[in-house]
C-alpha cells in the first residue's frame, strides 16, 4: 500500500538538464522528513513536484493514491525569504486572511480562525502590526500563521529558518515540531543544515547534485529513531544524534552528496 505522499520513479528535466534523476519513496501521514543536500541537487524542485507547482517529466507524484497535477488547498508552502512573502501594507492579521479569503471562507468566520493560529505562533498581540514592525523570526511566525490558516494536510518549508539567527532558528525549530505533533502535519522539510534535519525530522533523505547513470539524485534515507518532544541541549548530545551527525557529515565530505 502506498503511502500518503508517493514519489513514483519521478524525474524532472529543465533547460535540457536533469534535475532530479528517476526518485521513488513514499512519505506516511503525520511524517516530518527532511531534505538535505549540496545547492542545484533538486531539493526546492522536488517540494515543488510534491505540491503540484511543477510536473514530473516522467515518473508520477501521489497523494492520497490520486495524481498530483496542480495546486491544492491542502497544500501549504512556508518560503524562506519571508520578508517577500508577505504582503507590507496588510498587517499580520491580513497577511493571514489571504490564506481566508482565497479559500472563500466566510468573513464572519475569519477572525476567530486568524486568531486561533496567531495564539499557536505566539504572535496573538501582533496582529494589528505591519511585517516591517516584526522581527524576522515574528514575520516567519506570521507565514507560518498563514499557512496553518488553511489547515492544510501537507506542509511544505524551504529554508524556512535559514536567514535567522541561531537563537531564533532553535525557538522556531521546536515551534514548528510542536504545531506539527498538535496538528498531524505531514511535513517534508529543505534546509542545507544537517543537525536541523536530525533534530527535527524522523526521516532525513539525502540528495546528491549532477545526477546520472550510476549517480541517481536519491543518494541516502536515514531514520531519526530518537524519542520526541526533543530538547535543545539534551537531544543534541544523544549519542544516537551524534552517530547520524557523524554519518550525515562523513557523506557530505566524501563528496557522494
Amino acid at each position: 500500500m502506498a503511502g500518503f505522499l508517493d514519489f513514483d520513479r519521478v524525474a524532472i528535466c529543465l533547460g535540457g538538464r536533469e534535475i532530479l534523476s528517476p526518485t521513488s519513496f513514499e512519505v506516511e501521514r503525520g511524517e516530518f522528513v527532511c531534505i538535505v543536500g549540496p545547492s542545484g541537487c533538486g531539493k526546492t524542485t522536488l517540494l515543488r513536484a510534491a505540491s503540484g507547482l511543477l510536473p514530473a517529466s516522467s515518473g508520477a507524484v501521489r497523494r492520497g493514491g490520486e495524481p498530483v497535477t496542480q495546486p491544492s488547498r491542502e497544500v501549504a508552502f512556508v518560503f524562506q525569504d519571508y520578508s517577500r512573502a508577505l504582503l507590507p501594507w496588510r498587517t499580520v492579521q491580513g497577511n493571514v486572511s489571504l490564506a481566508l479569503e482565497a479559500a472563500g471562507t466566510p468573513e464572519g468566520e475569519r477572525l476567530a480562525r486568524i486568531g486561533e493560529v496567531l495564539a499557536k505562533v505566539s504572535l496573538a498581540g501582533h496582529a494589528q502590526k505591519f511585517p516591517a514592525q516584526l522581527s524576522g523570526g515574528m514575520q516567519q511566525r506570521a507565514q507560518i500563521a498563514r499557512c496553518l490558516a488553511q489547515r492544510p494536510d501537507l506542509l511544505m518549508m524551504d529554508e524556512p529558518f535559514g536567514a535567522l539567527d541561531a537563537l531564533t532558528r532553535q525557538g522556531l525549530q521546536d515551534e514548528v515540531a510542536r504545531l506539527v505533533r498538535d496538528d498531524g502535519l505531514t511535513v517534508l522539510f529543505v534546509t542545507h543544515d544537517l543537525e536541523e534535519a536530525i533534530y527535527l525530522g524522523d526521516r532525513v533523505i539525502a540528495l546528491q547534485a549532477n545526477p546520472g547513470p550510476g549517480r541517481p539524485s536519491l543518494a541516502r534515507m536515514i531514520n531519526v529513531d530518537i524519542q520526541r518532544p526533543r530538547d535543545q541541549l539534551t537531544t543534541r548530545e544523544h549519542p544516537e544524534f551524534l552517530n547520524l551527525r557523524r554519518e550525515l557529515f562523513a557523506f557530505i565530505e566524501q563528496g557522494h552528496d
